[in-house]
């Protein structure tokens, strides 16, 4: 009885509690433009499976344009907003279930949260549930307490209107839309199951739909082999110790942030631990991109200029560098990237036909 389109409330939480029973997670996949969107929605469509949609900061300013003024986070108020409406209105077509989101929200950047919480709130008002799924405030890089007192104030605001919040404790290490955690000490890279506990001790009397980031070595971007050393045994750590404090099994939803390039041994002992959404989006740029390098190198002769090519010196070269012929090649191959990681994550045919 789940909606094709973007689901929201208890519709959303129930893929999560369904994705961990029955151990996959839901990819989310950063957007920035109409047409990655559409990528992701076709991938989506091809492995009829729930997926995540999410803006970043950086993502959702490029997507209202980089030459408007962002003073106030305004840009990106409006690329999230306007991005979340299109995304509404053609994911039903596509005949899957969507979790809209937004990415890490730093300190800094909080008046892009409140900008899209408004919105969220002035969408419920009018059609009883918010703009976006679910939205991720990460204050790691302030003090826990901080941190945690921060998501509470804004899960106490988010429950009114039924949303998910998700957080993070630990810092993922690496660079991501321009916040720079590269020279970050090792220790703060790994989470203590206390550090975890706390935020669900925290969290869990306000609302039950809350998602935790935990850091187990977690690094954005992608490295040679070695260079970044993951421990997901330490998320089933997280779990024991909140189980044996609460008597539920496996009480924690996790999110495995700087998941691209790690090892598929990785990805499925995450899963296992309760891992239920996984953030993608180093490879998938790479993806998007390398389609259209493969289709420059394959028509170079025919992308030097509006008039001339191998047929001719007079023959005309619009088909090729018409925009939707070579940014439907980088759709293509990064349809593909998407479709690989939702296998990895187990989650293939989860909807019914």
């Amino acid at each position: 009885g789940m909606k094709a389109g973007v689901v929201t409330g208890d519709v959303a939480w129930a893929i999560l509690e369904f994705a961990k029973a029955k151990k996959f997670a839901i990819p989310a996949f950063n957007v920035t433009s109409s047409s990655t969107i559409v990528a992701v929605l076709e991938a989506a469509k091809k492995i009829n499976s729930p997926i995540m949609i999410q803006f970043s900061q950086g993502g959702a300013q490029f997507m209202a344009g980089k030459a408007l003024d962002n003073t106030g986070q305004a840009a990106a108020i409006l690329g999230s907003v306007a991005g979340a409406h299109f995304v509404r209105a053609i994911a039903p077509a596509y005949g899957v279930p969507v979790i809209l989101h937004s990415d890490h929200c730093a300190k800094k950047l909080l008046p892009w949260f409140d900008g899209m919480l408004a919105a969220d709130e002035a969408y419920f008002k009018a059609y009883g549930e918010p703009l976006f799924s679910s939205h991720m405030l990460d204050l790691s890089e302030e003090p826990d307490d901080e941190n945690i007192a921060v998501c509470k104030k804004y899960l106490e605001r988010m429950k009114a209107i039924n949303q998910i919040l998700e957080m993070e404790i630990g810092i993922t290490g690496g660079v991501e839309d321009g916040v720079d955690n590269s020279g970050v000490a090792k220790d703060k890279l790994y989470s203590t199951p206390a550090d975890v506990y706390k935020v669900h001790e925290a969290l869990s009397p306000i609302s039950e739909k809350f998602t935790i980031a935990a850091a187990f070595g977690n690094v954005h971007g992608v490295y040679k082999p070695g260079n970044v050393k993951l421990r997901p045994e330490l998320l089933t750590e997280y779990q024991k110790f909140a189980a044996e404090k609460t008597g539920k099994e496996t009480p924690l939803f996790l999110v495995f942030h700087g998941g691209s390039g790690s090892e598929l041994s990785e990805i499925e002992a995450a899963i296992d631990a309760g891992v239920v959404k996984m953030n993608v989006d180093t490879d998938t740029q790479w993806a998007y991109w390398e389609g259209v390098l493969k289709f420059y190198k394959a028509k170079e002769g025919y992308l030097q200029g509006q008039i001339g090519n191998p047929e001719g010196e007079d023959k005309p070269n619009k088909s090729y560098y018409d925009p939707r012929k070579w940014m439907r090649e980088a759709e293509g191959t990064m349809v593909t990237r998407v479709v690989d990681q939702c296998k990895m994550l187990r989650n293939t045919e989860k909807c019914a036909k």
